[in-house]
């Protein structure tokens, strides 16, 4: 059942790329203000979801609606990082010009800054934090900062949803949770509806409200409290995963300990998680 306070609805959709099914019978509901993250193993379509609800791929059947209208009708009230920001950005651009092209919408030719354009790029800024880097190159800054810079790009327009996908991939653990803790302003101060794509959960879980995962060929959407279930982990990602808790009520997911030596992990140890959550607090 949706309600008129859902910020995307998907009823009975289904997503194929030429004759390939990538997933169907998507029937579910995000509701507005809510932290979601989309998880699933490589190649079960955590991108392609975030693209249909922008309208860049169509629906082989059923409906998508985002923002009460049909997928990218709303583009203009949505901001969106893709992964590959970070590192296909424009090193010559100023933090200041890159976070102006979400207003301006080009980097070629001549186009004049107004001062109120300015003013909206500076707390768009100043909100995540690189206000001070404003006249640095990109070439200059971290890959954390870079993200920064993104985000603040896409937040210059005064979106109603902002979907980064995978914005921690590839950062260090101070610059995620850097990252992490302006997503948790942007929904906690500014009510902003934000959808992440994710591979790991566990820097995400302190903001998360609730999970999009794809298993067995559908999309699902859950309540955290919901998702963070061992069994349903162990089988969305193919392998024994344990949901712990801490004393201090923190919980996050790590591979069990039987499993063999060799086996690489793409998640966090229980010590850097520890460190990670006392952001939380």
């Amino acid at each position: 059942m949706t309600s008129p306070t859902d910020c995307i609805v998907f009823k009975d959709a289904a997503i194929k790329r030429g004759d390939r099914l990538i997933w169907q019978h998507g029937s579910f509901a995000i509701p507005t203000g809510s932290v979601t993250a989309i998880v699933g193993t490589n190649g079960t379509g955590k991108t392609t979801m975030m693209k249909a609800e922008l309208g860049l791929l169509p629906l082989a059947c059923g409906s998508l609606t985002v923002l009460g209208k049909p997928a990218g009708e709303m583009n203009r009230r949505i901001g969106y990082v893709p992964q590959s920001y970070v590192a296909n950005v424009d090193s010559n651009l100023t933090a200041e010009q890159s976070v102006l092209l979400g207003l301006t919408g080009t980097r070629f030719g001549i186009h004049l800054v107004s001062k109120a354009e300015r003013a909206k790029a500076l707390e768009a800024m100043e909100f995540t934090g690189i206000a001070d880097k404003a006249r640095y190159r990109l070439s200059e800054l971290s890959g954390g900062l870079r993200q920064r810079v993104a985000i603040a790009q896409a937040l210059v327009s005064d979106p109603k949803l902002l979907m980064l996908d995978e914005p921690l991939a590839n950062l260090d653990l101070a610059s995620q949770r850097a990252t992490v803790h302006v997503l948790a302003r942007l929904n906690k101060e500014l009510g902003m509806t934000i959808q992440v794509v994710a591979h790991d959960l566990n820097m995400l879980l302190p903001v998360l409200t609730g999970a999009v995962y794809l298993l067995d060929g559908h999309p699902h959407y859950a309540d955290m409290r919901q998702v963070l279930d061992s069994d349903l982990l162990t089988h969305l990602y193919g392998t024994q995963v344990q949901v712990v808790t801490t004393p201090q009520g923190d919980m996050f997911v790590t591979p069990t300990a039987d499993e063999p030596a060799d086996q690489p992990h793409d998640m966090h140890t229980i010590e850097e998680v520890a460190r990670m959550h006392r952001h939380a607090r």
